[in-house]
């Protein structure tokens, strides 16, 4: 299957090497930048996209941003100057891509953003997403009914900047702060999405409470809270509950064995194949963005069945 080529010099080339590209003989060319493909809901999302470019018959460019705000305005700039006629982004930080999701705004180039926002661009961006702070929400809220007599709870969160972070820990401390003094945070870290710091970051956390150990974990996302059950499991300590955000499917084979407690299903899925679809309509067709909000599912053992990524582990 052939590559779709770029043709605009040495700023094109920066691009090289760093896509991965679907090539279709339809009549439409757009640029997805992802934040960071290598956090597992970003690769399912990859996935989704690339099937949903197929039966669109379009050709779609996937960019991974790195978690780098800069390479990842260089790079939408890049796509829009070398003829894109849509983007997709997924941003690195709610506001450091403002001056990029301007850039494409100012090029006439239709632009929608996926599971996080920009905010404060010259004009409203379509959006397409699960509603976070719901899903903080939710979160919190199960710790409560777990715990009704009160609880010590460690939140790890994702990165400083991210939209999707930001609203997720506005809504557990909603919840949180809600319920009075008998829920506390005893620590509240970032572990930057990942896996590896989720283990470190709760490693230090749970040396520096000693005796005084958590009976909850709330992580922003899968992968951190994977990390926590490493922590926990290192540490000999079984009955302290996680929660982890996206239902990937190795969360969702802790929730099934009993591991993690809950994750919090948003559908990548959803959320980008109804981004390409709109996107695709305007381009082709004229129709409005109106973006898409996916309310999320706490998926626990009782409703598995609900997980858009169940089948992976079965």
């Amino acid at each position: 299957m052939q590559k779709w080529i770029l043709v605009a010099g040495a700023a094109a080339l920066a691009l090289i090497g760093l896509t991965s590209c679907q090539r279709q003989t339809g009549d439409v060319r757009i640029m997805a930048s992802f934040n960071d493909m290598t956090q597992p809901f970003f690769v399912a999302m990859r996935r989704s996209a690339l099937d949903e470019a197929r039966k669109l018959g379009v050709d779609l460019m996937i960019v991974d941003a790195q978690s780098n705000s800069a390479k990842q305005t260089t790079d939408v700039r890049t796509a829009v100057a070398t003829g894109t006629q849509g983007v997709i982004i997924a941003p690195s930080d709610v506001n450091a891509l403002t001056p990029a999701i301007d850039y494409i705004i100012d090029a006439d180039v239709p632009v929608a953003t996926v599971d996080r926002r920009v905010d404060n661009a010259s004009r409203p961006v379509a959006h397409f997403g699960a509603d976070n702070v719901a899903g903080g929400r939710v979160m919190a809220q199960y710790v409560l009914d777990r715990f009704p007599q009160g609880a010590r709870i460690i939140v790890l969160t994702g990165s400083p900047g991210s939209s999707s972070g930001i609203d997720r820990g506005i809504g557990i401390h909603e919840v949180l702060d809600a319920a009075g003094p008998k829920y506390q945070i005893v620590a509240e870290q970032t572990a930057m999405w990942q896996r590896d710091q989720g283990l470190t970051v709760t490693q230090n956390i749970l040396t520096a409470l000693g005796s005084n150990h958590p009976q909850a974990i709330i992580a922003h996302d899968d992968d951190m809270a994977l990390g926590a059950v490493e922590a926990l499991r290192s540490a000999g300590l079984k009955n302290v509950m996680v929660i982890g955000f996206n239902a990937a499917p190795e969360a969702l084979k802790m929730v099934k064995s009993g591991e993690m407690a809950a994750t919090v299903e948003q559908s990548p899925s959803l959320q980008i194949r109804a981004a390409l679809d709109q996107l695709v309509e305007n381009i082709r067709q004229g129709k409005p963005l109106t973006g898409a909000i996916v309310k999320p599912i706490l998926i626990t053992r009782d409703n598995l069945q609900d997980a858009e990524r169940l089948s992976e582990i079965e």
